[in-house]
């Protein structure tokens, strides 16, 4: 399992969660240079550890567990990874 970060971060990008993440698996943080030109956050589903802490911090309740997310947004499993994808390429 993996955390998402979903359509509700559009617009928003609060790093709070990033803040709180041991291991910096959420992108891009308000230091990247694409920060301004992204939409949203990312979790890297390669470096999630699955701690949860994420979910507490955000304020618009975007991140939910891989296997726990609602039918709608369940692209956005593949638009977190696409990301990081892009990003190693």
């Amino acid at each position: 399992m993996t955390h998402v970060i979903t359509q509700r971060c559009v617009g928003t990008k609060d790093t709070a969660c990033v803040a709180v993440c041991p291991v910096d698996c959420i992108h891009p943080t308000s230091d990247d240079p694409d920060f301004e030109d992204e939409k949203m956050l990312y979790i890297d589903p390669e470096t999630c550890i699955d701690c949860g802490l994420c979910i507490d911090e955000c304020p618009v309740t975007a991140i939910f567990l891989d296997d726990e997310l609602p039918e709608e947004y369940t692209q956005y499993v593949q638009i977190n990874a696409d990301y990081f994808q892009k990003k190693r390429s």
